[in-house]
């Protein structure tokens, strides 16, 4: 039954998206976000990719260091969210003596910074070099997870916690999609992205697994958590690795010219 309003909601919302969503802003008299509403874009014939264009996409992508650093760091931001703390976060606060629903209102408390952090970071990723963004992001997400097993799981302890991890939850979103949208051309980069957003899943089953894992064999979390928080500490060093965005542009043209 807890499920039941969650597919209820979902086919609403792909009825709405069905009936009112289109594929290009000209076919709804609209010039594209950004544009001159005074030079409206042509309309063009649409890209119909065929099945094989994914991989074909991969092969391309899988040649290029930003598709590397960006899949590797997603994973990392799987690894550190959904398949660590959204999966296990009750089951830890229990083995520090905290019942499930304080422990469930301190994930509604993480969502709530979530709510702004993503509202924020996106208004960020607009205006400031987004590899700096995801330093900070994954600087301080490591941060907040190498301190939950030292807050004492008090009041305290656990909202801080909450504020500095909800805060750089989905935060690398956008940062990660502006990044990924200045190394590939505009037709594959949404695709490709999808290939770096299949890296962040891998990272949420191995961590929703490897966390499990340890608490069967070591009767702790703590392992799981330790190894999270460095792997966000090593994730925000890496995302150096990228180009500046400028120059990401400059690279993408060039291929897309050729």
């Amino acid at each position: 039954m807890a499920v039941a309003p969650i597919v209820a909601g979902c086919l609403t919302i792909s009825g709405f998206a069905f009936c009112f969503l289109r594929d290009r802003p000209q076919q709804l008299g609209l010039a594209p976000y950004g544009a001159d509403t005074q030079d409206p874009t042509p309309v063009t014939a649409p890209w119909r990719p065929d099945f094989a264009e994914p991989i074909r996409a991969l092969a391309r992508a899988s040649r290029n260091l930003t598709f590397w650093v960006l899949a590797g760091t997603f994973f990392v931001c799987g690894l550190s969210t959904s398949g660590l703390i959204q999966t296990h976060f009750i089951s830890l606060c229990g083995d520090y003596g905290l019942a499930a629903i304080p422990a469930a209102s301190v994930l509604a408390m993480i969502g709530a910074f979530d709510f702004v952090g993503t509202i924020g970071s996106g208004w960020l990723s607009d205006r400031f070099d987004n590899r700096k963004l995801l330093f900070w992001y994954y600087g301080l997400r490591g941060l907040s997870l190498l301190w939950l097993p030292h807050s004492d799981f008090s009041l305290y302890g656990l909202s801080l916690f909450a504020m500095f991890y909800g805060l750089d939850w989905v935060a690398t979103v956008p940062p990660t999609v502006k990044l990924a949208s200045a190394a590939f051309d505009k037709q594959r980069g949404a695709m490709i992205f999808g290939w770096i957003f299949a890296c962040h899943q891998l990272g949420s089953a191995a961590a929703a697994y490897g966390a499990g894992l340890t608490r069967t064999l070591l009767l702790t979390y703590s392992p799981a958590v330790y190894t999270a928080g460095v792997a966000c500490l090593l994730a925000a060093v890496a995302i150096f690795l990228v180009p500046r965005p400028a120059r990401l542009r400059a690279s993408r043209d060039r291929v897309v010219a050729a």
